[in-house]
């Protein structure tokens, strides 16, 4: 008798138990896709769509567009779990890896041929100013330049162009004004801006595009080759999703038929010419450029202490790049 009790005691238990249990979650069918307005959220509205429309097609996901011109808005929203994945710029990647749970597992490429692009410095076509003229920092300029997260906007000119010269850009000029590549080539076309930061890409879509802008600007500055954009998400997605999401990345734009034809029409709207497939070591080169930065910055300062560890942390990352371009078989880029 005691037994039995004790048995219909346990049964009780154990149904009660499986009651607490929370029911496996639904298999996720929604995805959210940030994108980086590089120009007005109107238009990369107009270029993405299509694209978008492919993804969900193709994956059976839906997908919902986050669009942002705010570098640090993107990052956040991905930490947040607001955002899936995402076309990132190297070093606004590189924060979503460090701070937002990213990971990188695609990469664009330039629909040229040619891998990479220029963070460019930009002056008015008829300007006679020079790079030098720019150093004198005289305050006497209007500068534009990019969000501060932005890899050819901001950090490319700081590393090769202010850092070196023991210069900072708000005891430059007169005026400082951060915006995206479309904005601040429109203001130098227009006159109000005497120089700002910009990208080959950027200046290259203006010209395909027919705008009249990009044929009112010279470019007096250009930085060495930096990588194209990373595709980041979130490592903590569901692998299926992920498996759904890479097979689409990595045929999209792939082969001679009529829907690939069109779907390298819509990426070529963007300079894309479709994407390959990366990790985490693809910001490796945007880490040497931070580092650089930093310890330019310190060298500046001259903190001995400061310096000598700027300078390990650079020595590493650059031991660990061409590690990895060993390895994979890859040239390095030009310093």
């Amino acid at each position: 008798m005691i037994r039995r009790s004790l048995f219909i005691a346990a049964a009780a238990t154990l149904a009660l138990s499986a009651c607490g249990q929370k029911p496996a979650a639904p298999a996720k069918d929604t995805v959210t896709f940030s994108i980086l307005s590089t120009e007005s959220a109107q238009n990369m509205e107009g270029y993405w769509t299509p694209i978008l429309a492919d993804m969900e097609k193709q994956t059976g996901l839906k997908v919902k567009p986050f669009f942002s011109s705010n570098y640090s808005s993107l990052i956040v929203a991905m930490g947040a779990g607001q955002t899936d994945l995402g076309w990132f710029s190297n070093q606004s990647g590189l924060e979503a890896v460090r701070r937002s749970g990213g990971e990188v597992f695609a990469r664009t490429f330039d629909p040229s041929g040619t891998d990479g692009y220029k963070s460019v410095i930009i002056v008015p076509a008829g300007s006679k100013l020079t790079l030098e003229d720019l150093l004198k920092c005289d305050k006497s300029l209007n500068f534009g330049i990019g969000d501060k997260k932005s890899t050819s906007g901001t950090l490319a000119p700081m590393t090769y162009v202010f850092i070196p010269a023991g210069k900072k850009p708000e005891t430059c000029f007169k005026t400082v004004l951060s915006a995206n590549h479309q904005a601040n080539l429109f203001a130098v076309a227009n006159g109000k801006l005497d120089a700002a930061t910009n990208n080959t890409t950027a200046i290259n879509l203006s010209t395909a595009r027919g705008e009249a802008e990009a044929a009112k600007v010279k470019v007096i500055w250009q930085s060495p080759t930096l990588p194209e954009d990373p595709i980041v998400w979130r490592k903590d997605l569901d692998p299926a999703v992920k498996e759904k999401l890479r097979q689409f990345f990595l045929t999209y734009a792939q082969g001679d038929t009529p829907a690939a034809v069109q779907q390298r029409a819509n990426l070529k709207k963007l300079s894309i010419g479709g994407f390959k497939p990366a990790d985490d070591t693809h910001l490796l080169v945007v880490r040497e450029m931070e580092a650089l930065e930093q310890f330019g910055l310190a060298r500046e300062s001259g903190d001995a202490a400061k310096i000598a560890e700027t300078q390990k942390v650079l020595e590493g990352v650059k031991a660990e790049r061409l590690a990895a371009e060993g390895k994979a078989g890859v040239a390095a880029p030009a310093n």
